[in-house]
């Protein structure tokens, strides 16, 4: 129960008494908006980092919701260049690439899945592949958790990065990839766009459709997802097989609208959001705007991009030069964007974000400055607040939340 405005208040103190009032409003009724969380509630968070200079895998820490704090850093597991994580459902396991290449300390790129420790947010090692190409950056589950998709970015041109399947057994053990696609690049940008890029993959809602964000080629490639077909191939190409986006752009990655009637798109090359419209396998580009303010001529890096859980706001990075987090109003029908707020992340290359459990906080893992930044969030509005803590942490890259604690 909420008491939505003064007028139910009053009514409330008319029909109980102060007391018993101020024991609902602690126990989570609110003026407004949703409930508060309960005093001292905690949850554990997974950090993938890069391990070149301080970090030396992944690392745990205990968020707690009453005020936006970190505590009780841990190396859950070591690991090279863990730059994403993924979870099953269930959080017993979790999956995360090691982003490695040509010049590194190990210069296989690699796909490893860990049991998690339900008491601590240790990690174990199930097993660990190879993912047959370099700087992977990106892996996605499929919603039946019997395949991950993973992204080899491949800084180098040639040969290109690719789209890998990997199978997964009911242990979580991971087998060899199956399935392997590679794409052209479209030389638009000489230094950027010679080969392809595969930069992420997402799902379609309804579980039909997988989408791989190739940056080199600015494109978003389609794949039929059939594992009843063909365990051994589950993908094959999409009847409409890519959506060609502005050249230049560089499409990073994309989130799609609870209803599925929308995606989202960061466009990294020029810091850009673009809004598609998706009907059964097919985008199509309504929208584009820019992420930094108008008449900004700096270096543009448009990253990390997600829906609040309500889907009511987006939010979105710009890296390089302008280092803020921008947020956006959905309109419900159409499914465009309008601007909210422009905010600092008071740090550098902001490479993702995670909304906490209860969506009153914004975490962001700013890569060059060696920080998890927390601001507040309100979740009426979506504008972001004052930062109610920061935390040192070597290259950040991926946050990822656990299951409560008690």
């Amino acid at each position: 129960m909420q008491v939505a405005n003064l007028q139910e208040l009053r009514h409330a103190m008319n029909k109980h008494s102060l007391k018993s009032l101020s024991l609902a409003l602690a126990l989570g009724m609110g003026l407004a908006g949703p409930a508060f969380a309960a005093k001292g509630q905690t949850h554990d968070l997974l950090v993938g980092t890069y391990t070149g200079t301080t970090s030396e895998g992944i690392y745990r820490y205990t968020f707690d919701e009453a005020n936006g704090k970190l505590s009780g850093k841990k190396l859950a597991v070591a690991t090279a260049n863990p730059s994403w994580l993924v979870l099953n459902p269930a959080q017993t396991r979790v999956y995360a690439v090691s982003e490695n290449g040509p010049g590194g300390k190990d210069i296989v790129g690699r796909v490893a899945s860990y049991n998690v420790d339900a008491g601590g947010g240790a990690l174990t090692l199930i097993n660990r592949i190879n993912t047959l190409g370099d700087e992977p950056t990106h892996v996605t589950m499929s919603p039946d958790e019997r395949y991950l998709f993973v992204s080899n970015y491949a800084v180098k041109s040639v040969p290109g990065g690719m789209l890998a399947v990997v199978p997964i057994e009911a242990d979580g053990h991971l087998q060899p990839i199956v399935q392997v696609f590679s794409h052209e690049g479209s030389k638009v940008n000489p230094e950027r766009q010679l080969g392809a890029h595969v930069h992420s993959v997402t799902i379609s809602p309804d579980g039909k459709y997988v989408f791989a964000c190739d940056l080199g080629a600015d494109k978003v490639y389609a794949y039929r997802y059939d594992p009843v077909a063909n365990a051994e191939r589950p993908l094959t190409e999409a009847q409409v097989p890519f959506t060609q986006l502005p050249p230049g752009s560089g499409p990073r990655h994309m989130v799609f609208s609870a209803d599925g009637k929308h995606a989202y798109l960061t466009l990294e090359m020029v810091g850009k959001v673009a809004v598609l419209d998706y009907d059964q396998g097919k985008l199509t580009v309504q929208q584009i705007l820019d992420l930094a303010e108008p008449g900004f001529s700096g270096k543009n890096g448009a990253g990390a991009i997600h829906l609040s859980p309500d889907g009511r706001f987006l939010y979105a990075t710009n890296r390089g030069s302008d280092n803020q987090l921008v947020v956006y109003a959905v309109d419900p029908a159409s499914g465009k964007l309008s601007l909210v707020q422009r905010r600092s992340v008071e740090g550098k290359e902001p490479r993702e974000f995670a909304f906490d459990p209860d969506n009153r906080y914004v975490l962001i893992a700013n890569q060059f400055s060696d920080q998890i930044v927390v601001i507040r969030r309100d979740p009426q509005t979506g504008k972001l607040g004052k930062t109610v803590d920061t935390t040192d942490l070597g290259t950040p890259s991926a946050l990822v939340f656990l299951r409560e604690q008690p």
